[in-house]
């Protein structure tokens, strides 16, 4: 049903047959469409995953960078519920550096020689979002994960994430689940 009754002129009087009333409906609906795609698009996380299938070892011991925030310690965490042996190295040194506008920490570390997998987690941003991620966790991440073999250095892993902690805790579950041999 049209949204307005226009008088259609043939184009020889000055008419069009109706073009801009239908433009008018198609870019209203249109901008109301658009906007609601950039909401979903900005409440859905986003997931840049390669994998290699089946290349990933049960219970083996697996070396991590220490520390880490809130993501760094689910990954954690979640392989040591899987029967990793999670292992952080042994510190061989450490230095400080303090200026006026930079604060930096330079730990060196023995990889354990029993490590079969090297874990490398980057985390650039954890915000916390109580109303954004409500259900799904208050906090939101942006990170990157690497893991790789550390007898061949080939890397069956690289994931590089943004979404809500229980959104991404499930994806890494599920991309361990593909991992997996």
């Amino acid at each position: 049903m049209p949204i307005a009754e226009l008088d259609n002129a043939p184009p020889s009087e000055g008419g069009d047959c109706g073009f801009e009333s239908r433009w008018a409906r198609h870019f209203f609906c249109g901008a109301i469409m658009h906007k609601f795609l950039i909401i979903l698009l900005l409440l859905s996380g986003c997931n840049s995953v390669n994998l290699k299938p089946h290349t990933l070892e049960r219970e083996s011991v697996v070396y991590a960078q220490r520390g880490g925030y809130t993501i760094g310690r689910a990954i954690k965490q979640e392989m040591e519920h899987r029967g990793y042996t999670v292992r952080v190295g042994r510190a061989t040194s450490n230095q400080n550096i303090n200026g006026d506008e930079t604060d930096i920490d330079i730990d060196k570390t023995i990889i354990p020689s029993d490590a079969k997998y090297i874990v490398t987690i980057r985390e650039y941003r954890d915000k916390y979002r109580p109303i954004w991620c409500s259900l799904n966790g208050i906090w939101w991440w942006d990170f990157s994960v690497s893991i790789a073999v550390q007898d061949t250095g080939e890397e069956i892993l690289t994931w590089h994430g943004r979404g809500c902690q229980n959104s991404s805790t499930r994806v890494f579950d599920r991309i361990l689940d593909k991992l997996e041999i």
